[in-house]
């Protein structure tokens, strides 16, 4: 349930990117800065969840981050070949020799429910 929240949190916070990042800063910029504003909606998530999950431990903080990271990149490219996206504009997020930030996304959406959980003092 809370990587449906993700999810939708995640897809209006696109839309307004799309609408109103991008024409002032550009395409890439305005990803950059989304995986930024992205990360934070995140933790935000994570952090008003990590007590409803109830992962006791960093093991299992863990794997609930490792769902939504594997859960997110499948939502990801699958959205993007049913809106016609090639390859070369879905693997550029990923590409951080171009600029790219979607790994750093990732990475701290792997650990966003530990953080949070130590950050709750709910961390064993």
């Amino acid at each position: 349930m809370v990587w449906v929240l993700i999810v939708i949190a995640e897809s209006m916070h696109g839309i307004i990117r799309q609408l109103y990042i991008v024409p002032l800063t550009g395409e890439l910029a305005a990803r950059q800065l989304g995986v930024l504003i992205g990360s934070a909606i995140i933790f935000a998530i994570a952090w008003g969840s990590v007590r409803w999950i109830n992962a006791r431990s960093f093991g299992a903080q863990f794997i609930v981050g490792l769902l939504w990271v594997v859960l997110i990149v499948l939502f990801e490219f699958s959205l993007g070949a049913a809106l016609g996206y090639s390859r070369q504009r879905m693997f550029s997020d990923y590409n951080m020799a171009e600029g790219g930030l979607m790994p750093l996304g990732l990475l701290f959406m792997l650990f966003a429910p530990a953080l949070a959980a130590r950050l709750r003092g709910l961390h064993k």
